[in-house]
């Protein structure tokens, strides 16, 4: 199924992103001919470069999610569920599902608008006890701040290889996205130049805006439509400075957390990101985390971006503060896990069902 929603939350996101959205909806077997039935629901968040619509495409040498779910309800494994597929895609590849004065209030899209939406058009069990949502790496980040941040809304979550550790995860690809931006820098670096323009620029640089590098870097790459593996992530690390560090009298409405010319740490911009980090919200709302019925957190011990050790110590600290979960980790990396789904999913199912 197909809806259509119009946004008021993200009319006006500073990107000029889309705020008409089309959200794909699976409906289990016999919802059609079954009218007074209702069903527990799913949100199925997608990761950074993804989008909901794309999680129902045809996919070689394996399952579709809407495949998927007909096998896992046939086989019994889950039972009837609705699920939706929100797109929350952004011209930075995407979001954390957080507001952002940067790129979106992509929380209150999510919460404010698309769950009350669903629950007023679909046969649906419109509580927080009936809802799930899930996701793999930014949507396992989103699944797990959501978690903390909604118990109002979201009865059981699965974070899925999600995004924790941001000194292992983010900080050591700074260096080459620096690397990809000074492709874009219009001067050479010379710490000699006493010019006042060249005053300013560093002025600029060394409270982590931009001089124009970024700006270029963004306009060359939305203009073509193959982008390079170190683009990719340069888009990717300017797309979490947009969420994690905010501030709309910066250049372009963000910082990064690095000087872009000589590389230094910025202490105050990364403690913003630090204030993200899931290994350190947990303590903050463990309390919520506990109104849960379920949660489900897994990683792979070979995930290149070295999430499992951040996995490792959010559950470690779940289970000091008594937070009951689930923790999986198994033999693969970070890339084509949906088969995995096969083990949380039905997890989710019973929490909520």
């Amino acid at each position: 199924m197909r809806l259509e929603h119009v946004s008021k939350v993200l009319k006006n996101n500073p990107l000029k992103d889309p705020y008409r959205r089309e959200i794909l909806v699976w409906l289990p077997p016999g919802y059609s001919s079954n009218t007074t039935q209702r069903y527990p629901v799913f949100y199925d968040l997608a990761g950074f470069t993804g989008s909901g619509p794309a999680r129902l495409n045809w996919k070689p040498f394996g399952e579709n999610m809407a495949e998927r779910l007909e096998r896992l309800v046939h086989e019994k494994k889950i039972g009837p569920v609705i699920v939706v597929f929100p797109d929350c895609f952004t011209s930075l590849g995407g979001n954390q599902y957080i507001n952002s004065s940067a790129l979106g209030r992509y929380d209150d899209y999510l919460n404010l608008e698309i769950v009350p939406f669903v629950d007023g058009m679909l046969r649906t069990k419109s509580s927080a006890k009936h809802r799930a949502c899930f996701g793999k790496s930014s949507g396992g980040y989103g699944a797990m701040v959501q978690g903390m941040n909604h118990p109002d809304v979201w009865g059981a979550i699965a974070n899925l290889s999600g995004d924790a550790y941001f000194d292992f995860i983010y900080r050591r690809d700074w260096p080459n996205t620096l690397d990809a931006l000074a492709k874009y820098r219009v001067v050479s670096y010379s710490p000699k130049e006493g010019s006042k323009s060249e005053q300013g620029r560093r002025e600029l640089v060394k409270h982590g805006m931009d001089d124009g590098r970024i700006k270029r870097f963004l306009k060359a790459t939305w203009s073509r439509e193959k982008v390079s593996s170190s683009e990719g992530h340069c888009l990717m690390n300017l797309c979490m400075a947009a969420t994690y560090d905010p501030d709309p009298k910066a250049p372009l409405g963000f910082r990064v957390p690095f000087d872009m010319d000589t590389g230094e740490l910025i202490e105050a911009r990364w403690k913003r990101w630090l204030a993200h980090d899931p290994i350190n919200l947990v303590k903050r709302f463990g309390s919520h985390l506990k109104k849960l019925q379920g949660i489900w957190i897994e990683c792979g011990t070979r995930d290149q971006y070295f999430i499992h050790y951040g996995s490792r110590i959010l559950s470690e600290r779940l289970h000091d503060l008594g937070v009951a979960h689930v923790y999986e980790e198994f033999d693969d990396n970070h890339s084509d896990l949906d088969y995995r789904l096969d083990r949380s999913l039905p997890f989710l199912f019973k929490a909520i069902s």
